[in-house]
């Protein structure tokens, strides 16, 4: 007899205690399974809905792990000193005045003293030395120009030692050279204008009004020959005013990757051969090689004592040889500043140097 469609079916408790068919086991396992899984998730479903918002957030990324390496806060901190030494020896017009040294002629007695004394004892240019950053290229260097100077800076390059004296053209000599010139571009990102000074250059008058603000890159000579933009002029890399811009930064970057182009020559060698490159009318560079009448040096000494700005102990190879000649230079000075007023007029007064750099090579 059929039973009603739609009736229900009841089932006696003995009903359900009764073994199921092998067939019909598989399905029972499947539900109880399907019934479980539902049971687990439908309550994680509802209390995710109940506390996430309607539309999900946009992924956004964490903050930066900053790096904690030694070498990372070793690079901030030089960084860091950089920028306050910079900023506290700026003139107004974020000029500072540079030079490097190492302990060859840091010693007393040495270079570095007939350097600074000769800002002390020169026309007007004592209150420059506020704005001296001498570049330590050795710790010792570093200690002892801070027992003699307000603003110091250690550049050390590890795996290299610049303490002892650098002969003329040697590996050493030509990384020292390098490294300055890669330094000199940083300071140029960092917005501002040098005036670079080698330390065997003698100051006596500010040659600040000597540049002309409209050049980026002037450069004194260790032969001038009458024209500021000759290319012909035998420039000297001892002694430069670069003004910070796009132009000066990119110049600097072209002349330190031009030493793979020119292995073996030092910085000022390679100057003179990059003068004539098209790149820097590209780049459009501004470039003034200034005249030996301000700027001299022993190669060819300025003249007029009523001019001159600096004097060089270029053309001169060997440190107690350039220490004597300026020695000699700075007697010179003071003998002519104690000249009466007419005696200094009639510019018969000249120095009595080169002497023990008399025969030494061009442009050292």
């Amino acid at each position: 007899m059929r039973k009603p469609q739609g009736a229900r079916v009841r089932l006696s408790p003995r009903s359900l205690m009764r073994s199921p068919s092998p067939r019909s086991a598989i399905p029972g396992r499947c539900l109880s399974s399907l019934l479980l899984i539902a049971a687990v998730t439908l309550p994680c479903a509802v209390l995710y809905r109940a506390v996430a918002p309607t539309s999900p957030p946009s992924w956004r990324p964490g903050p930066a792990i900053p790096d904690t390496s030694p070498i990372a806060a070793q690079l901030e901190s030089e960084d860091v000193r950089l920028e306050k030494v910079l900023e506290e020896a700026a003139m107004e017009n974020k000029t500072v005045i540079l030079t490097t040294l190492n302990a060859a002629w840091a010693t007393p007695g040495s270079i570095i003293d007939l350097f600074i004394e000769s800002f002390q004892i020169g026309d007007g240019t004592r209150k420059l030395l506020d704005h001296l950053v001498i570049i330590a290229l050795d710790k010792q260097t570093y200690v002892r120009c801070l027992s003699i100077h307000a603003h110091c800076f250690p550049l050390i390059t590890e795996g290299a030692d610049f303490s002892d004296e650098k002969l003329f053209m040697s590996a050493g000599y030509l990384s020292m050279m390098w490294t300055r010139i890669e330094f000199l571009r940083l300071v140029l990102e960092k917005g501002y204008n040098f005036i670079f000074s080698d330390v065997d250059i003698l100051w006596f008058r500010n040659p600040l009004p000597q540049f002309y603000p409209e050049d980026d890159f002037q450069i004194a000579c260790d032969h001038f020959m009458g024209d500021a933009f000759d290319l012909q002029n035998i420039p000297n890399g001892g002694f430069n005013y670069v003004k910070s811009n796009n132009r000066t930064i990119e110049f600097y970057k072209f002349w330190h990757a031009s030493r793979e182009k020119f292995p073996g020559h030092h910085d000022q060698d390679v100057f003179n051969f990059i003068k004539h490159d098209p790149y820097l009318l590209e780049m459009g560079i501004r470039v003034r090689f200034l005249s030996t009448a301000y700027f001299g040096g022993l190669c060819e000494p300025s003249r007029d004592f009523s001019k001159v700005c600096t004097m060089h102990a270029n053309c001169c190879v060997g440190l107690s040889r350039k220490i004597h000649d300026l020695r000699v230079m700075l007697d010179d000075w003071r003998t002519y500043m104690s000249l009466p007023w007419k005696v200094k007029r009639s510019r018969a007064f000249s120095w009595r140097v080169p002497q023990n750099c008399s025969l030494a090579p061009l442009g050292s």
